[in-house]
C-alpha cells in the first residue's frame, strides 16, 4: 500500500539486529537510505542483519545504548533515529528489574541526550502497550492509562515521560510508538522470553503440546510486523505539527483470545503439515504480571498520521506461517 515513506536519508535504527530492527532496516535500505544498526546482540541476532552487511548504505555498529560513547558515535550525521533497542519481556524484567531499568531508562536517556546533542531532527522510539496498565478501559486509548503491572512497564513509561521533558525543554521531535503485541518474519522462538506466536509456531513444527497460560480467554491486539514498518515511516516524515511529542498506539484495532489465535495458527500451519491438526493444545497457570485484555484504539493514528493498518489478523498469520515454514529458522 501507499504512504509517506523515510526515503534518501540516513537513519540510526537501534536495536538493528531484533525482530522489528532488522525489519526496519531491510525497507530502510529499499528506500534509497543510509542505515546505521547499532546493537549489542543480547536479544538481536546476527543472522538477522548478514543480508545487509554487504551493502554499502549499511553500517553497523557493535555497541551497546548503556555506553554514552556507543551513543554519540551511532548518531553522528544522523537525520532520524529510530529507537527499538530495549529488554522486552514481562517476565524477565521480574526475574531481572535492575538490567532492565539499565536498558531500558539509562540507555534511553543515553540516547535522547546523543540525539539532541546531534542535532538529530527526529526520534522515533519503541513504547509499549504495557504502559496501560491495570487500567480496564477497552479500547485503550492513548491519554488514559492505568498503573504498570511491571518493571518492565515502569522503564516504557518512563521512556515516554522522558521524551515529553525532551521535546518540552529542548524543542525536539519526538514521537512514540506503543507497540501491540508485534508479530511476524524474524521473531525468534529461541530463549525463556520469547513471545507467543513463534514458539508456538516452533512447537507445533515439532509436534509438541503448545501451552496457553490460564484457560485462553485472555485477548491480545496482535500486530503484523508491516503495520510496525508503516507507523515508523509516518512517525519519521510527518510535517503535521500536532502529531509531535506524541504517543501512538501502533496496532490493528482488533483483539483475538490467546485460544483462538492458537487454533488458528494450528490452522495455517497444517496446510503446510498435516500432521500438526493433530496436535493437542493444553493449558497452564497464568503468568505474573499479565494483563487481561489488551485492544487499542487507532483512531488518534489514523487522525494525525494517516495511519491505515495494511494487515489484519488472518492476513499477518498467513504470511507469518509462510515464513516460518519456508524459512531456515
Amino acid at each position: 500500500m501507499s504512504y509517506q515513506k523515510i526515503e534518501n536519508k540516513k537513519v540510526l535504527v537501534t536495536g538493528g539486529a531484533g525482530f522489528i530492527g532488522s525489519n526496519l532496516c531491510e525497507d530502510l535500505l529499499q528506500h534509497n537510505n543510509k542505515v546505521v544498526c547499532l546493537d549489542n546482540f543480547s536479544t538481536g541476532y546476527r543472522e538477522n542483519i548478514i543480508p545487509f552487511l554487504s551493502n554499502r548504505n549499511f553500517r553497523l555498529i557493535d555497541g551497546d545504548i548503556r555506553n554514552f560513547v556507543d551513543c554519540q558515535t551511532a548518531v553522528r550525521g544522523v537525520d532520524i533515529v529510530l529507537h527499538q533497542a530495549a529488554l522486552g519481556s514481562v517476565p524477565r524484567s521480574l526475574h531481572d528489574p535492575a538490567t532492565t531499568n539499565e536498558v531500558n531508562i539509562t540507555g534511553f536517556l543515553n540516547m535522547l541526550i546523543a540525539a539532541r546533542d546531534a542535532k538529530v531532527k527526529r526520534f522515533v522510539y519503541a513504547a509499549s502497550s504495557s504502559t496501560y496498565g491495570d487500567s480496564e478501559n477497552l479500547p485503550k486509548v492513548e491519554e488514559i492509562i492505568g498503573k504498570p503491572l511491571s518493571p518492565y512497564a515502569v522503564t516504557k513509561y518512563v521512556n515516554e515521560l522522558y521524551a515529553h521533558v525532551f521535546a518540552l525543554n529542548y524543542g525536539m521531535e519526538v514521537i512514540g510508538l506503543r507497540y501491540f503485541n508485534v508479530y511476524g518474519r524474524r521473531q525468534s522462538p529461541n530463549g525463556a522470553y520469547a513471545a507467543a506466536i513463534p514458539k508456538f509456531v516452533d512447537q507445533f513444527r515439532r509436534y509438541e503440546s503448545p501451552i496457553i497460560n490460564g484457560d485462553g480467554t485472555y485477548s491480545r491486539d496482535f500486530t503484523y510486523i508491516e503495520n510496525v514498518v508503516q507507523m515508523n515511516h509516518l512517525a519519521a516524515t510527518t510535517d503535521n505539527k500536532n502529531a509531535l511529542g506524541q504517543v501512538f498506539n501502533t496496532a490493528v484495532g482488533d483483539r483475538t483470545t490467546l485460544l483462538d489465535l492458537t487454533q488458528l495458527l494450528k490452522k495455517y500451519l497444517s496446510e503446510y503439515d498435516s500432521k500438526i491438526g493433530e496436535v493437542e493444545i493444553k493449558h497452564g497457570p497464568n503468568r505474573a504480571g499479565d494483563i487481561p485484555h489488551s485492544l487499542a484504539s487507532v483512531e488518534k493514528a489514523v487522525t494525525l498520521l494517516g495511519y491505515n493498518p495494511a494487515f489484519k489478523l488472518d492476513a499477518g498469520l498467513k504470511e507469518a506461517v509462510k515464513w516460518y515454514m519456508e524459512s531456515e529458522n
